[in-house]
């Protein structure tokens, strides 16, 4: 199984690089160097494209993609997107594609994909769930013995399962309603080290 820390952080880094250095080759200052103003919005001087697809094309190597409203809208592909994505994969492209939704899982995700007849490696999706579970494995949660509840749908549960990292909560906490009445009190299990929270249905 592919690690989180040595190779999935590093891609990421390697793709904001790559991005500074295309921002930086098409003649705007790159970012880290930037002097950022509350004016800088106005005063920004972005050059004209005058051949946008060739201009972009030559000076990028990696595509980073929404996913809901940029590949999909709702169940359906959006039209000229599988041209679009074998057009860069055939000219040798990196392509990365990142969701904020955290109800599903890489795997879930890909599923999607395939369902929409996209064939996407699991290794260029990156979901918040994702997201999620490399950052308990790049700080070595598991080796703290404590547990994780989530509120959240299965994506982030799946995840976690990927790397053994054990929880509670989820989807099976659905129906718990806590007591806010006067004298209420809320039961804590000293065993939860990390509270995970996402989209919940």
């Amino acid at each position: 199984m592919m690690k989180f820390g040595s190779y999935i952080l590093p891609t990421l880094a390697a793709t904001v690089s790559s991005a500074s250095a295309f921002t930086a080759g098409i003649g705007r200052t790159p970012i880290a160097s930037r002097a950022f103003t509350k004016t800088s919005s106005l005063n920004a001087k972005v050059p004209k494209l005058t051949e946008p697809a060739n201009q972009i094309l030559d000076n990028t190597d990696v595509f980073i993609f929404d996913c809901d409203g940029v590949i999909w809208r709702g169940d359906s592909l959006i039209p000229g997107i599988s041209e679009t994505l074998d057009k860069l994969r055939a000219l040798g492209k990196k392509m990365f594609f990142v969701t904020n939704n955290s109800t599903k899982s890489r795997a879930g995700y890909k599923k999607k994909f395939d369902g929409l007849g996209l064939n996407i490696p699991a290794e260029e999706i990156f979901s918040s769930s994702f997201a999620a579970a490399a950052y308990l494995e790049q700080t070595k949660f598991k080796e703290s013995g404590k547990k994780v509840y989530i509120i959240g749908e299965v994506g982030i549960c799946e995840e976690l399962d990927n790397i053994n990292v054990p929880w509670i909560g989820g989807p099976e906490d659905g129906d718990k309603q806590p007591d806010m009445g006067s004298g209420g009190r809320l039961e804590v299990d000293p065993d939860v080290g990390a509270v995970i929270v996402g989209f919940d249905r």
